[in-house]
């Protein structure tokens, strides 16, 4: 079995900000501990320090057991990886190396076959294949593709043969994660880095992961704002807050009790230290007073000013962590009564032909399996419909999103301007800028901010300390909220939110609901938040046979 201690680690950005310090924890042997906290706290980066991905400069951490990795994103647009990179990405060193040498023999190999197949050349590279092929086996190969063989089946229903080049990009979002999950729960690796393993699920694949989770002996470190899935499966809660962390020795349930007696706590210590520290000045300070006049008195306030420079030197208690207050004001505006109009509209490969008339102020749930469609509908709606007209341009991430392929028709009303928010944030043109360069320059249609404006704007995201980071550099938490404050300055009159709150904290979650609330406009959102869903007055429903239905209340559990 595996185990991780994380003993007094710290970590600096490269702008000289301490982002944590002293950070202190052990993940037992088949533990599941999870991380929580706000975005931008530090969950990911320490994550990443676990799994060596960064240098430790202070502290230490120390691993036993091998380690199996599962990144926050997985499949990105512009991503050429197969499933096959995928599947040697998750495994074992020894097995990963022994892949890619088996893939670089074959490429070789059919290289040399193509010039000559009675070369010199293609007689060497046989022998390297060769070699290759039985180093894969040494290394476990062949049992691992009985794994992948398996993975492929239950996720993708095709076996591995069928699937093992196939971009990584052309799963859904939720097969990716189940993809990843499924070997590395199956894989050898004692001690599994998870993080948001419960981002892009639908409902059964979040109680699925739950039921893994639960059952499996391995040590599991994870970062999750899922309410339900942190309840279900924590063993033990590390808050990482306020520029360090804290551990919680008892499950989710307890832990928003525990936070709160927790800050009671350091707010009396910190009012007791003020209290001694007013004490200790007003001692040192009276004899001084009487030391200028009676020389008798010089070493008591030499002794009073030494206590106090003791008691300051050691320093104040911590201060409970700051509650964030962030402050969304998604304005849109008015616009024509039918805001979308669907008819007989069919996604290629995913729906059969629906109906379907979206007014003005509505609030839509999209719901539904993983794979059924939502994301593809949103996408075409994102692109102005299926007959795109200038007054409905696409205002924020529309522009660039690939085509749907489809019959019917899905028209936008007069006035309906659609922003896009995506799941995977994948927009590429700002990966590279800062915020407040993405925000000074603008676009065709968003304004541009001065500083002091920029600044403002950030604040209200609790982004103002990020205004000089790049937007690829952020956490994922940061980068959704951005992206939710470009669609404010944006003008949408039309929210298309494909998993808004996968990556944000409950905090943020929560002021982009009282956000939607204020909205005037109309929002459809694909969601699998169970809290999130209870905001809406409409559910739409993409079922597994192609059928889309509209329903009274939101429905997990349909194929």
């Amino acid at each position: 079995m595996g185990y991780v201690d994380v003993a007094g680690v710290g970590h600096t950005l490269a702008d000289g900000r301490k982002l944590f310090a002293d950070v202190s924890f052990r993940v037992g042997e088949g533990a599941k501990i999870a991380l929580v906290g706000p975005n931008g706290a530090g969950k990911t980066t320490l994550l990443r320090m676990v799994a060596g991905d960064l240098p430790v400069a202070v502290g230490a951490i120390s691993r036993v057991g091998g380690l199996g990795v599962m990144r926050q994103f997985i499949g990105m647009i512009g991503d050429d990886r197969t499933l096959s990179d995928l599947a040697l990405s998750l495994a074992p060193p020894r097995l990963r190396a022994a892949g890619e040498r088996l893939a670089a023999a074959e490429t070789a190999l059919h290289a040399a076959e193509v010039r000559g197949k009675f070369s010199s050349a293609a007689g060497k590279a046989q022998l390297a294949y060769a070699d290759a092929l039985a180093a894969w086996g040494e290394a476990g190969g062949y049992e691992a593709e009985v794994v992948f063989d398996t993975v492929s089946t239950i996720v993708l229903d095709q076996p591995w043969e069928a699937t093992r080049e196939r971009p990584v990009r052309t799963l859904s979002g939720g097969q990716q994660k189940r993809f990843a999950l499924e070997l590395l729960l199956r894989g050898p690796d004692e001690v599994l880095l998870l993080d948001e393993p419960d981002n892009f699920l639908d409902v059964p694949g979040k109680r699925w992961l739950e039921s893994r989770l639960n059952e499996s002996g391995k040590s599991v470190l994870y970062v999750s704002h899922d309410r339900e899935l942190l309840a279900q499966t924590a063993d033990r809660v590390v808050a990482v807050e306020g520029g360090s962390a804290w551990v919680h020795p008892g499950g989710f349930a307890t832990w928003h009790q525990a936070r709160v007696a927790r800050h009671d706590r350091l707010e009396e210590q910190r009012r007791r230290w003020d209290e001694e520290h007013q004490k200790l000045r007003e001692l040192m300070l009276m004899y001084k007073q009487k030391a200028a006049y009676n020389d008798g008195l010089a070493s008591r306030y030499q002794a009073a000013q030494t206590r106090l420079r003791k008691f300051e030197e050691a320093g104040p208690p911590p201060l409970p962590p700051k509650d964030q207050s962030l402050r969304m004001r998604l304005t849109g505006g008015r616009t024509g009564k039918r805001a979308v109009i669907c008819e007989q509209l069919e996604l290629d490969g995913l729906t059969y032909p629906f109906d379907l008339e979206v007014w003005y102020g509505d609030r839509i749930a999209v719901l539904g399996a993983n794979g059924t469609g939502k994301s593809h509908f949103l996408r075409l709606l994102a692109r102005g419909g299926t007959d795109p007209d200038v007054s409905n341009a696409p205002v924020a991430g529309g522009a660039s999103l690939l085509p749907v392929a489809h019959d019917g028709v899905a028209r936008l009303g007069a006035r309906v301007r659609p922003g896009h928010f995506s799941q995977t944030h994948d927009r590429p043109e700002l990966v590279d800028r800062t915020l407040v360069e993405v925000l000074w320059r603008g676009d065709d249609h968003r304004a541009g901010l001065d500083r002091h404006a920029a600044m403002a704007a950030l604040g209200r995201y609790e982004l103002a300390a990020q205004g000089d980071q790049r937007f690829g550099t952020l956490s994922g938490g940061q980068q959704a909220r951005f992206l939710v404050l470009l669609l404010e300055l944006s003008g949408a009159t039309l929210l298309l939110l494909d998993e808004p709150t996968d990556n944000l904290d409950l905090a943020s979650a929560e002021a982009l609901e009282e956000g939607l609330r204020a909205f005037e406009g109309t929002v459809v959102a694909v969601t699998h938040d169970r809290w999130f869903s209870r905001s809406f007055g409409r559910f739409l429903l993409f079922r597994g046979d192609g059928e889309v239905v509209e329903v009274p209340e939101p429905v997990w559990d349909v194929g």
